[in-house]
């Protein structure tokens, strides 16, 4: 197990963090733009659109399972490099397409090359970091990264309004850029050559029968695809929501940024706390607050129409709250067995989480037309589950009674 720095190191944590930054940009950044997207490339129905947020998704998971395996056999960096030049091409596709199939196209070779960055900087945290530690450095990393969705929208908002959605694309081109020369510049390789594992057609087979050796890796692989797809409805439907069924278009961005700092604000608090009360316990009750409160939004607002644009921020504000604790612990507990296959590792948890979190997004995302009910119906059921499989895996194992 390599172990290059066990102090903590803000450079370290911020380049992490725009590593993983750049696809809340890709994200984020486009959402108050979609109805003028849907414009342009002639697709004017608010549930075909939403394709150009969950289908970067699907990128993000395909290209770990290639990205994952590749770094643990030549290495962290080069990887990253060869992810930054997919998204660059992708995005040219974004600028230049004609309809939404092509767009959608573009938004998944997006995906793609975002998912290296996003994959590598995982490894590289776990290169460096392991168990508890591991989850704080992990903690800092995902608030720090959460600034990007708090000021994304209304940046791209600004963008729109100046310059254009395509101007929007050219931003995130530029950022790519700038972060890809201060990586080349600062970060050293953390895959040390004796630990590189030499790439054949067996490295994902291998790979794969060593990752669902351990229970918990699996057990919270699956946890974070129900949480994530839960979350992804949200994020789909978002501009949707607040546009079109609260008629809130010019408050949308502020919205969305205040919602975003709600996670951040729990992902630091997760940073100082779990090295006192431990990952699991954290995550454990985080689960549980975030199932009652969706349960509760399910019960009280059934058949009714939508609450006051109040009710609905303050509920979402604690269920994203729940969500700062619940998305790097679950990560760090199902990264902190698989150490020696890192690379590997982490593309498995990332293909598998989001491979399950794409059906279930476009699956509740349909009924989000003309009310909030099913986002929290949604986050309810997958609350639920994901609850289940965390009580079913920390269940207390039972001492056997030796009678004489």
């Amino acid at each position: 197990m390599q172990k290059i720095n066990q102090k903590p190191n803000f450079e370290f944590v911020a380049m992490m963090a725009a590593l993983m930054s750049i696809v809340a940009l890709a994200i984020d950044a486009i959402l108050p733009a979609i109805s003028n997207i849907g414009m342009a490339i002639n697709s004017t129905d608010p549930t075909d659109n939403q394709l150009l947020v969950t289908m970067i998704f699907l990128g993000l998971g395909v290209g770990q399972l290639f990205f994952g395996p590749i770094s643990d056999s030549f290495g962290r960096k080069p990887v990253v490099y060869f992810g930054f030049i997919i998204f660059l091409i992708a995005s040219v596709i974004c600028l230049y397409a004609p309809s939404l199939e092509i767009m959608v196209v573009g938004r998944i070779l997006q995906g793609i090359g975002l998912s290296a960055p996003r994959t590598i900087s995982i490894s590289i945290i776990r290169d460096t970091y392991e168990g508890d530690y591991m989850a704080k450095i992990m903690s800092f990393v995902v608030a720090f990264f959460i600034l990007v969705p708090v000021v994304a929208p209304a940046i791209g908002k600004l963008i729109l309004d100046a310059a254009g959605w395509k101007a929007i694309f050219y931003v995130q081109m530029v950022f790519v850029l700038a972060v890809a020369i201060w990586f080349w510049k600062r970060q050293k390789e953390t895959l040390h050559p004796e630990y590189k594992i030499p790439f054949t057609r067996h490295v994902f087979v291998d790979g794969l029968r060593e990752f669902v050796k351990y229970r918990e890796t699996v057990a919270f692989t699956l946890t974070s695809g129900l949480v994530t797809g839960a979350f992804l409805v949200y994020l789909s439907s978002a501009q949707h929501i607040f546009e079109d069924q609260y008629a809130l278009k010019e408050m949308f961005p502020y919205i969305f940024a205040g919602l975003a700092i709600s996670i951040g604000l729990s992902t630091f608090l997760n940073g100082t706390l779990v090295m006192r009360f431990g990952m699991r316990r954290l995550s454990l009750m985080a689960t549980i607050v975030f199932c009652v409160v969706a349960l509760t939004y399910s019960v009280l607002f059934l058949n009714s129409p939508n609450p006051s644009i109040y009710v609905l921020v303050g509920f979402l504000s604690i269920q994203f709250f729940c969500l700062g604790f619940m998305w790097g612990n679950f990560r760090s507990i199902a990264m902190e067995p698989i150490g020696h296959i890192a690379g590997i590792g982490a593309a498995i948890n990332g293909f598998v989480s989001t491979l399950l979190s794409i059906p279930i997004a476009t699956f509740i995302g349909e009924f989000v037309k003309d009310t909030v009910w099913p986002l929290f119906a949604g986050l309810a059921i997958c609350g639920l589950c994901a609850l289940a499989i965390f009580l079913l895996v920390n269940k207390p194992k039972r001492k056997r009674v030796v009678t004489t």
